[in-house]
């Protein structure tokens, strides 16, 4: 195995708490059944991942809304209260990001699928953002995890050799994309877990 000398986070999910259960669970009356409907009709994983990779969020916002007029409120609750959706950090994770930082052992960078209209909220809420070497953000480059190109982007703009870097996420889909360049995957359950997996890797933590 070749020296690691480059960690790769994600960070919905990995380091940050999001979920849009947050705001629909209250705003359905607590019907998980008709909540979970909306998002598998409505507002769908693969309609906001659309905004993930740049697409303007007034427009689709609005493209809903000409589809599903009935549903004005809910669709434009989304993002009207994105912001209620972030849970917070995932404290055990930003402790390991903490640690890797401070060793100065490895180039630290974040990939992340997230809209580039709402990462700054993010920015402001979690300090640790501003601990990466860099971050590549899906909604600045217009493209997203699995797609190859932004894995490229990552490799090339921190000049990272990918079977000498790990990259950490929560969704299956996309380690198995970077695994197909070379890049190791660690799929992410919880920070327990995690430094177990990095310590495989010979990681020092």
């Amino acid at each position: 195995m070749k020296q690691i000398d480059t960690i790769i986070f994600d960070l919905g999910g990995v380091l940050i708490d999001w979920n849009p259960e947050y705001v629909f669970l209250d705003a359905f009356n607590g019907d998980r059944k008709k909540m979970t409907w909306f998002f598998e009709n409505i507002c769908t994983s693969d309609w906001n991942e659309n905004q993930d990779a740049g697409y303007s969020i007034a427009q689709a916002t609005q493209d809903l809304v000409e589809k599903f007029p009935e549903h004005e409120n809910y669709i434009k609750m989304f993002y009207g209260e994105w912001e209620k959706m972030l849970g917070g950090a995932i404290n055990g994770t930003v402790k390991i990001l903490e640690t890797l930082i401070k060793s100065k052992e490895y180039k630290v960078v974040a990939l992340t699928n997230w809209s580039k209209e709402t990462f700054p909220v993010a920015q402001r809420h979690f300090e640790f953002l501003s601990w990466f070497d860099g971050i590549v953000v899906s909604g600045e480059e217009k493209t997203r995890k699995p797609f190859k190109e932004i894995y490229d982007i990552t490799l090339n703009r921190f000049n990272i050799t990918p079977e000498n870097s790990v990259f950490i996420d929560d969704n299956l889909r996309n380690i198995e994309a970077a695994n197909i360049l070379g890049i190791n995957g660690i799929h992410f359950e919880n920070p327990e877990t995690l430094i177990k997996q990095l310590k495989t890797f010979n990681i020092h933590l």
